[in-house]
């Protein structure tokens, strides 16, 4: 075997792609591993980890702003912008450091360059200095996905980053208009909010986070307004216009109602496009824009997989591992499938929203009969000693044999709370399993086991 061949060669080192690199490596195989960027992709680069680190800022300012009226009083606060994001730098480097060691303790050949996979499946790789290729007995495709930057009449000439971009920003930004009211979005209004950045989110759908059950759009919205964040739903973008140095943002509402926002800087945060360039040539069966896969990862070309938000779905990094891990021990010769039940869903927003198993509608079109249980955190008494009182947990079970359906939460810390329902789920528990199980008191965790309670009729609290 010459140098240049692998049994498996994977291309992207996200979330998806470094984890199935690690695993085919366990596995015995010999690996390659091409990145273009930086290992971690968007997730610890321009992603989740910065997103998240900053979001602990906005955390620390809130806390100080509340803590006033609980008579702890500081002096007038400030923040530096340059240390915030030498923070965010370190966390990062510290994250990346750690996948490089991993894929060294493999023996992960890691190609820095960018590659594209040929008509007869050898790897062209564009490196520094040189072009070089290598060829794979099995290929998987983790290229991942990019912001979109719709096409609004005047983007081109307006100052306008994406969430690939944000965090390189140099200075506070006077105000600004974050068009699209998903989770990108609505966690980068927190973010800029907290700096006193005034922020307007343009969302094109009815509802912020259309991802998540109505009622947690309902409770983030709210929370987001008393921050004051500017909420348009229902409205489109008509253009963009530059003004003796700010910017106009048309906007037109579904009634036909139009307004101009003035602002500083734009943030697009309408969605996300897979990166298919580099596999172009292979002309692989697709599913819209997105790569099709069956259950075991494996693409219309038995020897390639695909993982990660180039396959579309749910284009979460723990869901790219999941499917990494999948495909990584098919294309070693294994038999593995994907199961997609348990996918927990957050949101770094404050406050948090975290969500696992079935929503309402789910159930509803699977003609399940089920029952509902919604507890507010204005009851729970380390919510009011958090002062953290906004936030419910609701519980849907089936009615046949109270197995626990699906988990919506919101408030602080859910996203790590959320563990547990999903633990239940994957066990297959029941609401009588989880209403026995006793819960530390006072924990926000609590509310699920009242929420249990209630569900068979025997709560306390209610």
């Amino acid at each position: 075997m010459s140098v240049n061949n692998y049994e498996v060669v994977v291309l992207g080192g996200g979330p998806g792609g470094y984890v199935a690199a690690i695993r085919a490596a366990k596995l015995g195989k010999k690996v390659a591993l091409i990145e273009a960027r930086d290992l971690g992709g968007t997730c610890l680069n321009r992603g989740c980890i910065p997103s998240k680190t900053f979001l602990r800022h906005a955390e620390v300012i809130e806390s100080i702003e509340k803590a006033k009226s609980w008579g702890i009083e500081t002096g007038a606060m400030t923040f530096s912008l340059p240390k915030m994001l030498a923070r965010k730098d370190a966390v990062i480097q510290q994250l990346r450091n750690g996948i490089s060691y991993l894929l060294k303790q493999g023996k992960i050949d890691v190609y820095n360059g960018l590659g594209e996979v040929l008509a007869d499946q050898s790897i062209s790789i564009q490196l520094k200095e040189k072009t070089e290729v290598i060829r794979g007995e099995n290929i998987i495709i983790a290229t991942g996905s990019r912001p979109v930057v719709p096409p609004i009449p005047g983007v081109e000439e307006a100052v306008c980053f994406t969430s690939d971009t944000i965090f390189d920003i140099g200075k506070i930004p006077e105000s600004m208009v974050i068009v699209g009211g998903g989770i990108i979005g609505t966690e980068l209004a927190c973010i800029f909010a907290s700096l006193n950045v005034p922020v307007s989110i343009v969302e094109m759908g009815g509802r912020i986070v259309p991802s998540e059950e109505p009622e947690a759009s309902k409770a983030l919205a709210k929370a987001l307004k008393k921050k004051g964040i500017s909420i348009l739903t229902s409205t489109k973008v008509m253009g963009i216009e530059q003004q003796n140095g700010s910017q106009l943002v048309h906007v037109e509402s579904e009634n036909g109602e139009k307004e101009a926002l003035e602002t500083d800087v734009i943030l697009m945060a309408v969605g996300r496009a897979p990166n298919t360039s580099a596999f172009a040539e292979l002309k692989l069966e697709m599913n819209g824009p997105f790569v099709k896969v069956d259950e075991r990862m494996a693409t219309s070309i038995p020897s390639i997989y695909a993982v990660g938000d180039v396959i579309g779905g749910w284009q979460l990094a723990h869901a790219a591992s999941a499917e990494g891990l999948v495909a990584a021990a098919n294309a070693a010769g294994g038999k593995e499938a994907i199961d997609y039940n348990i996918v927990p869903r957050c949101v770094y927003t404050s406050p948090e929203i975290a969500s696992v198993g079935m929503t309402e509608e789910e159930a509803r079109q699977r003609g399940i009969d089920f029952k509902v249980v919604k507890v507010d955190h204005a009851g729970n008494g380390r919510a009011l000693a958090q002062d953290e009182k906004e936030g419910f947990t609701k519980l849907i079970a089936g009615t046949k044999y109270g197995e626990i359906l699906g988990v919506l939460m919101v408030g602080p810390h859910v996203t790590e709370m959320i563990a547990e329902p999903s633990a239940f789920i994957h066990l297959e528990g029941t609401v009588d399993e989880l209403a026995s199980m006793i819960h530390a008191h006072p924990t926000i965790t609590e509310s699920l086991y009242e929420a249990a309670a209630s569900w068979i009729g025997k709560g306390v609290h209610h």
